[in-house]
């Protein structure tokens, strides 16, 4: 008995397979569609990051923030990182898994303390607090609420506020901008002429243009005025 419940198995399992490939072959769009559905929900799975990552994650958004100065960090993102810190420093984050990613929620409790209220299942956080106390979203190898806040964290916004509206934002530069910027960065390479030289050389030429222009008549009327002296 125990051979023929095996040949059926094997029966079965050969046609499923069968089946699939030939329903493959015949309406390939949507076999492609469920591969590729396949193919991204085990990459989510695969690249989910863990409690450990966040934590790494942490540490290193803390260490460059604590190589600025107080002055110019951002306060949204020192705000955030400090808060995640003094969680993790009383104990009271907690990492869950949910297959294709993760979360990070913070807890009333450290879990080793002893009182009656951290240790009682029926007082742990319920389902439908989770979405009030989530703190980040791990996907695809990122938390995506942390480097949402480490955006510009070298920039302290509240020292733009005394500039006006339109200074205090900045935008892309337009096409004409941008040729204008580049035709005088060509014209700095060229050699500079002082408009006072070139003038007082203007004047030398024309000087010496007239004089040239001069000269053969002056010299006939000095040789005209000779010749009727000796007469």
């Amino acid at each position: 008995q125990t051979s023929v419940w095996f040949h059926g198995l094997a029966t079965d399992y050969k046609e499923a397979c069968r089946e699939i490939f030939v329903g493959a072959w015949e309406r390939p769009v949507k076999a492609s569609a469920y591969l590729s559905l396949l193919g991204g929900a085990w990459a989510c799975f695969y690249t989910k990051p863990d409690q450990s990552s966040f934590e790494a994650t942490l540490l290193e958004h803390s260490g460059q923030l604590c190589l600025l100065s107080p002055w110019i960090r951002n306060a949204t993102s020192d705000v955030h990182v400090q808060s995640l810190v003094q969680l993790q420093n009383e104990g009271r984050l907690r990492h869950i898994s949910l297959g294709l990613l993760s979360l990070v929620y913070r807890a009333d409790y450290n879990p080793d303390v002893t009182l009656y209220e951290a240790q009682c299942s029926n007082l742990s956080v319920p389902w439908r607090e989770l979405p009030e106390r989530m703190l980040d979203v791990g996907f695809i190898g990122h938390w995506w609420i942390l480097d949402s806040k480490m955006k510009d964290y070298d920039v302290n916004e509240n020292e733009f506020k005394h500039l006006p509206a339109h200074m205090q934002a900045t935008s892309p530069p337009s096409v004409q901008e941008v040729e204008r910027s580049e035709r005088l960065h060509k014209e700095s390479w060229l050699a500079l002429t002082m408009e006072g030289e070139k003038k007082e050389t203007d004047v030398v030429a024309k000087k010496q243009e007239s004089v040239s222009e001069d000269s053969p008549v002056e010299a006939l009327q000095q040789e005209q005025t000779s010749s009727m002296r000796a007469v």
